[in-house]
């Protein structure tokens, strides 16, 4: 990724580290589970459930691996795991610092930005465009309009507590919302419909990965080539009416989608 490239980025406050809480930690020696993988497991359960909040300092190796009677490579190799999932990061000067949990989002017929809200993850937003456009064939056939015919396209950067989790560009069909910039960067574009009196009612919707392009990479502080999921949504509202078409990508280092599978008797 070019070091030069500019990335908008929201206004977050500042919170300055703290130390972690005590945590309850301990390790089975008669497990067949190896030793540094009982211990990432157990520090990856205390930041999914909020024990290890975002910017808490983790504490330093020795003293972890001297409280556990660890070695300090089976540590190291725990934190790293960790590390290598995103979850926490290693500041010269600073110490090993939880950054947060990745999100995990159900597929289910709501917005990003009401799922960040719920799960406590601060979501901030910058609009990267908001301008009428003529619209492809896919974007057409996806609205149920004809090829060439004028559509709201939006793009948006979406972060959670100060970072960007994903690149969302939605299409709606031209006159249906009022589209003002400032609102899309304060709340969520489903929460606009509702409060508009549209109805949702259902979607058609498509999950998918592939690699992230410069641009992509850029606005998502990866590396050009990381992985990225992808989401491509047709909403349509209580009579039918198609009233939106959403194509995202999310960063598959910060991001996951849940599913509920039920078994058929």
């Amino acid at each position: 990724m070019s070091g030069d490239y500019a990335r908008p980025v929201p206004k977050q406050p500042r919170h300055a580290p703290e130390p972690s809480p005590s945590l309850q930690l301990a390790v089975d020696r008669t497990s067949p589970v190896p030793l540094y993988f009982q211990l990432s497991q157990q520090l990856e359960a205390a930041i999914e459930r909020g024990a290890l909040t975002p910017g808490s300092l983790l504490g330093n190796e020795i003293e972890l691996a001297a409280r556990l009677g660890l070695s300090r490579p089976t540590v190291r190799q725990a934190i790293q795991s960790l590390v290598d999932k995103g979850l926490l990061v290693r500041r010269r000067g600073v110490g090993t610092q939880v950054v947060h949990s990745q999100v995990k989002r159900p597929l289910e017929l709501s917005s990003l930005y009401d799922d960040l809200e719920a799960a406590g993850q601060r979501p901030a937003t910058v609009v990267l465009g908001n301008a009428a456009e003529t619209a492809s064939a896919r974007v057409a056939a996806a609205l149920g309009i004809a090829e060439g015919a004028e559509v709201q396209r939006i793009e948006r950067l979406r972060y959670a507590h100060g970072e960007p989790m994903a690149v969302l560009v939605n299409h709606l069909p031209v006159g249906l919302l009022g589209c003002d910039t400032e609102r899309l960067e304060a709340t969520g574009l489903y929460r606009m419909m509702r409060a508009a009196g549209i109805t949702l009612h259902s979607a058609r919707q498509s999950v998918g990965a592939r690699a992230a392009d410069e641009r992509e990479a850029g606005l998502l502080a990866e590396e050009r080539g990381a992985p990225v999921l992808t989401m491509e949504r047709t909403t349509f509202d209580d009579t039918g009416r198609a009233v939106e078409y959403g194509s995202h990508i999310y960063r598959a280092s910060r991001y996951a989608f849940e599913f509920q599978l039920l078994v058929r008797s």
